[in-house]
């Protein structure tokens, strides 16, 4: 499987001739659902879903299929059958990967913002997104990406969901708010705070690994 880390929280999986994409926001660059055959979204916030890309998708593409919470979906209902609603404990399988869904509840930001759904999605067992949360999935995942700046989170807790996650991997995601001064003090953080067997980096946006 190949991972490729797009703009602030998007990622693209891709195995078999088969992309998948998760989190297509409005920071996550240009034409992120070009080719997908699957799209996945873990909550409703623009950062995370640039829903009139996706309609555009969807509309253009009668093959590709969203797999998301029940708040997302009521946002594409037009689309019937090419919208899957999805919640904690469920699995499916997206374009030949095989999907578990974990996590309930976005992260509080402030008392005065309500708490919305998020879903959190292990995708064939090898790669966790936790969207706007640090869900522990009920599984091992061998490489989990870790939000590293946002209005809900402190650096105290990016180290804390790492050693808990348990993964043998990882990569940052959430990282279009800071500056370069920013990404490069949280590289350093991450490089103390993950350990040496399990490493924790950034990608640049647009850089391909493979798993």
């Amino acid at each position: 499987m190949q991972l490729t880390k797009l703009g602030h929280a998007c990622v693209r999986l891709q195995k078999d001739g088969a992309r998948l994409v998760i989190d297509p926001g409005i920071w996550s660059g240009a034409n992120v659902l070009t080719g997908a055959d699957a799209v996945l979204v873990t909550h409703e916030h623009a950062d995370h879903v640039d829903a009139e890309a996706v309609r555009g998708a969807l509309a253009s593409d009668p093959g590709l299929q969203l797999w998301t919470n029940a708040s997302v979906a009521r946002q594409f209902g037009q689309f019937g059958g090419q919208v899957h609603v999805v919640a904690h404990g469920d699995s499916f399988t997206a374009a030949g990967f095989d999907v578990h869904v974990y996590g309930r509840d976005h992260a509080r930001i402030v008392p005065e913002i309500p708490v919305i759904t998020n879903t959190g999605f292990a995708v064939d067992g090898q790669v966790f997104h936790p969207g706007d949360s640090f869900t522990v999935p009920e599984e091992h995942v061998a490489t989990v990406l870790v939000p590293v700046s946002a209005p809900w989170l402190k650096f105290g807790e990016v180290a804390d969901y790492i050693a808990a996650a348990g993964g043998r991997r990882g990569f940052a995601i959430h990282d279009a708010i800071l500056s370069e001064f920013g990404l490069g003090l949280v590289s350093n953080l991450l490089n103390v705070v993950s350990p040496p067997d399990a490493p924790v980096t950034r990608l640049e946006p647009g850089t391909t690994v493979e798993l």
